[in-house]
């Protein structure tokens, strides 16, 4: 045998990712299913325990099932957040060997040699992987052998176990050919020729196998059994945002900080954008020779890789920095990024938005990110829920404030309702509002808007309210609203 089949590998199917998830934030007592939408209907994806007990299976229509069940609780799968948790997996077993990858979307795969005699040997190592796990909350059925096919059966199809060092054979053969992953229609193929078992196929002539059935069965036959390498690959380590420089003798003036800050920001933008990412937050590190440090932090109101944009925002906070004796090394990391794909490039340059981002970050420098606010639409008929305070770095402005605005009955100003006197359901004649006498000119309404019940506000506890736009003789045009449950007139905004 080659010196690839002497590799030890740890294979850790989680046939419940997805509903051990979801069950470790939120406790469920009963059964409970993942729903997932597919040919036009909503199929269960996932379930615990309770649920299969009650006859419920993968696959199965989630209609049919709560008939079965009446007691079913269940909720959409979410299939990023499953990867998401599946990587936080994959770094808690690096803790056992630093070479895991990933095993389709619900196992890992693990490379122990030289490892596992750190924990007692490998036995001890896959009882400390299940009692870990089982204390998380979460299932796993774990297999090891010499190659990454064979520990793979064992974990899917042998409820676990390890295959001593060139027993792979014995271990696979009495498992079902469907073990050595092949597809379902070469598997269906297999049983209609009366072949069930990985002994039964080994014992078939290798040139009919191949005939019927292609390369793929044999490759896959002899991955697991060792005759053919397969290797594991390993999840790449997250890029590293982060140049520095150390200088031969320090500087000190501000404009010997910004060229070599200017040098670093070339290289780092460099990498981010060979990533496809941008910098939200980059902070500036500068060493003194009394070793010092001082720190520049730089917010970004948006992503960017854009080395010239970038440096002029660092002199504000360059000049602030006391350069003591000298500095003597730079170092430049961006500590928050996001993705920022590539886009056409433009002959016009720089865009309106890539102004205002900058000067929003300009800004922020001075007074804080989250102090740079904008308002945007809300979706509520109330007046005063029609609009919410964001802040303008981490929101876009919205495109619908133009509908909004060309919306007759609405007014440009909106302020607390202020009461006035009047009586009946209609506009009152005259009245007094902010120490001044009004006529009443002309009306238009009356736009019943109801309290959205299923919200607690103090202020619309007076039930329906009659909104009447109003010109004035005067030549103000104000909104006006009524309260017929509780009588009383109201000012609540004004027209341009």
């Amino acid at each position: 045998m080659s010196a690839e089949v002497q590799k030890r590998v740890v294979s850790v199917w989680f046939p419940n990712l997805s509903s051990d998830r979801v069950l470790r934030a939120r406790p469920v007592d009963g059964p409970f299913a993942l729903s997932l939408h597919q040919a036009n209907a909503d199929r269960i994806y996932c379930l615990n325990r309770q649920a299969e007990q009650q006859g419920l299976h993968r696959g199965m229509g989630l209609s049919d099932a709560r008939a079965f069940c009446r007691n079913l609780q269940s909720q959409p799968v979410d299939l990023k957040a499953d990867q998401r948790f599946l990587h936080v997996l994959a770094r808690w077993a690096k803790r056992y060997c630093p070479w895991v990858g990933l095993e389709g979307v619900d196992g890992l795969t693990l490379n122990i040699v030289g490892a596992a005699h750190l924990f007692g040997g490998e036995e001890a190592m896959l009882d400390d992987m299940r009692l870990r796990l089982t204390r998380a909350g979460i299932t796993a059925r774990i297999g090891l052998a010499d190659t990454r096919g064979a520990a793979w059966a064992l974990a899917h199809f042998s409820k676990g176990g390890i295959a001593a060092t060139g027993q792979a054979y014995a271990r696979l053969g009495p498992l079902p050919v469907a073990a050595l992953r092949l597809e379902e229609k070469a598997c269906v193929t297999l049983q209609r020729l009366g072949v069930r078992r990985i002994s039964e196929l080994i014992a078939l002539p290798r040139a009919t196998v191949t005939r019927r059935l292609g390369r793929e069965v044999l490759l896959r036959l002899d991955q697991a059994l060792g005759d053919l390498p397969e290797d594991i690959s390993p999840l790449p380590e997250a890029p590293h945002y982060g140049v520095r420089m150390t200088l031969p003798e320090p500087i000190g003036l501000n404009a010997d900080v910004m060229a070599g800050t200017e040098r670093l920001l070339a290289r780092l933008c460099d990498k981010l954008r060979a990533q496809e990412t941008g910098a939200r937050v980059l902070q500036l590190t500068l060493r003194r020779v009394d070793q010092a440090s001082q720190q520049v932090e730089l917010r970004l109101a948006r992503a960017l890789h854009d080395a010239a944009r970038i440096l002029p925002l660092f002199q504000r906070g360059v000049d602030q920095v006391d350069a003591g004796y000298g500095i003597d090394q730079l170092r430049l990391e961006a500590t928050q990024v996001e993705p920022l794909p590539a886009r056409q490039v433009s002959h016009a340059g720089a865009s309106d938005s890539d102004a205002l981002d900058d000067l929003i970050t300009r800004l922020g420098t001075r007074i804080g990110l989250d102090n740079v606010q904008r308002v945007l639409p809300a979706d509520s008929h109330i007046p005063e829920h029609s609009f919410i305070i964001a802040s303008a770095a981490f929101s876009e402005p919205s495109q619908s404030w133009a509908a909004r605005s060309s919306h007759p009955s609405r007014p440009v100003q909106l302020f607390p309702p202020e009461a006035i006197t009047g009586v009946g359901a209609r506009p009152p004649a005259r009245f007094r509002w902010r120490r001044m006498s009004f006529a009443t000119g002309h009306v238009t309404g009356p736009e019943r808007i109801a309290p959205e019940w299923w919200l607690a506000d103090e202020n619309w506890r007076s039930g329906v309210r009659d909104y009447w736009k109003v010109t004035t003789k005067q030549g103000r045009r104000l909104w006006l609203f009524y309260t017929p449950q509780n009588p009383g007139w109201f000012v609540q905004g004004e027209f341009a």
